[in-house]
């Protein structure tokens, strides 16, 4: 896109965002919508644009509008319930560089998949007056926790699924636990031609991806102190249709936190300790090594009294980068979500859970029911400066290009602009080039990163 559009379309006025936080109203049928089916689903139409990208290898600048609609249909009235749920996830504007290269992949596009398919079934009270139990099998889409480990992605054109079994539990009051045996979906197709042109191939899921896990939450601990406990292990291997990093991973993760209210300051604190083997890229040529990787979250926000109910948050991230020595140190975010820490991915992905350290400030207002807005400023160092920064591409193998990678201005603005029928959302993130992020041998050149997205989403 010529800078004077992007200007133009980043200086316009910040009343149209997106995505709706609560479940979609059930779709009222033809024949009175009976009490044993209800359908619901969303439209979601996105223009994404990126000027001066800064990934080595790829497009620089790129456009694209990106569609997706679900449709999900959950039959019957009782305790068991049959749920389906397909996307249709497609990318047009697509325009490849002389390469054939394209921003645009298998994260973007999902031509009409059964994302989920799956039996739920209500247990009752198991461990008597109180609990509760309910099962569920098949096909699905998990979000875990505070899903920075695993997560059905939102923002991204496409999502995460899972095949396999889960098991929720309340044994007694105030106390959660959910249990999961699952094989992740692998998206296809993969390859780029078929994927930029919308091919249609079911996402396949074997034993050669496996992950499986549990997360208990504790609320009320101590007054209105929450404690959350996980572990997962992921176990994954070479196929002849696709190489692997053969990942045997095991993921513990403690978190504490107060959530927001008016008048009150809040707290978060979380880490996560990984152990296991794994190669450091797909090729078999190189070994498998030990792993020890890490990372810690908090942040800790005062929410004013008031009508825009600001929130006014200090926000600190630090994730593990690969060092010399023998041992694999990057932290693997599994199939954790990045959006409610940092920028978006689709397009951009630039900032995830990998060799980072990122404290910042971030405001967030809520004008009122319709509308709600975040801005936030984040500063950005690797933790390794010899390891790939983030997930950008950009490496200096021989640190001296030191650690600070630059700053990064992130925005959302979204706005009901029908009543929980039509919402419009706003993204913008500027990140300024420094350091790391300037001087690595591979580092493209330019300095500043801009990257701008709106959005129409219609829930039904």
């Amino acid at each position: 896109m010529p800078r004077l559009a992007l200007a133009a379309l980043l200086a316009a006025p910040a009343v149209t965002p997106a995505l709706a936080a609560s479940p979609p109203a059930p779709l009222q049928t033809a024949i009175g919508n009976p009490d044993w089916l209800h359908l619901s689903g969303l439209a979601r139409l996105r223009v994404e644009t990126l000027a001066d990208g800064l990934r080595p290898g790829a497009p620089r600048d790129e456009t694209v509008v990106m569609s997706r609609v679900t449709l999900m249909a959950d039959i019957g009235d009782g305790p068991v319930h049959v749920i389906g749920e397909i996307w249709d996830s497609r990318v047009f504007n697509i325009r490849a560089d002389r390469s054939g290269a394209s921003l645009v992949g298998a994260n973007d596009i999902n031509t009409l998949e059964p994302v989920q398919l799956h039996v739920r079934a209500d247990l009752g009270a198991p461990f008597g007056k109180g609990s509760h139990a309910v099962a569920t099998f098949g096909r699905m889409v998990l979000n875990l926790g505070s899903r920075r480990i695993i997560a059905a992605d939102d923002y991204r054109n496409t999502t995460n699924g899972y095949t396999g079994l889960r098991l929720d539990l309340t044994p007694v009051k105030d106390v959660e636990a959910t249990f999961v045996y699952t094989l992740p979906q692998q998206r296809l197709p993969d390859a780029p031609t078929r994927v930029q042109n919308s091919g249609f191939a079911l996402d396949r899921e074997n034993f050669a991806l496996q992950l499986w896990g549990g997360i208990a939450l504790w609320r009320h601990a101590a007054g209105n102190l929450n404690l959350e406990l996980s572990g997962f292990q992921l176990s994954e291997r070479d196929t002849p249709q696709l190489a692997t990093r053969d990942r045997n991973l095991a993921t513990i993760d403690m978190r504490g936190f107060v959530p927001p209210a008016a008048g009150h300051f809040d707290i978060e604190v979380e880490g996560a300790w990984q152990w296991g083997r794994s190669r450091p890229g797909t090729s078999n040529a190189v070994p498998r090594a030990e792993v020890e990787a890490w990372y810690l979250h908090a942040d800790t926000g005062y929410t004013f009294r008031g009508p825009w109910h600001p929130r006014l948050s200090a926000e600190f991230d630090v994730v593990s980068g690969d060092r010399p020595g023998g041992k694999y140190t990057r932290f693997d975010t599994i199939f954790g979500m990045r959006r409610a820490d940092f920028s978006p991915g689709s397009i951009l992905g630039y900032i995830g859970r990998a060799n980072l350290l990122a404290p910042g400030l971030r405001l967030e207002v809520e004008p009122g029911p319709r509308t709600d807005g975040f801005a936030s400023v984040r500063a950005m160092w690797a933790e390794s400066r010899s390891d790939v920064f983030s997930q950008t591409g950009i490496r200096d193998a021989s640190g001296q290009s030191g650690r600070f990678a630059g700053w990064e201005l992130d925005s959302r603005v979204r706005h009901w602009l029908i009543q929980k029928r039509l919402r419009g959302e706003i993204d913008t993130v500027v990140f300024l080039r420094r350091g790391l992020l300037r001087d690595a041998p591979n580092a493209p050149p330019g300095g500043t990163v801009v990257y701008f997205s709106a959005s129409v989403i219609a829930p039904f």
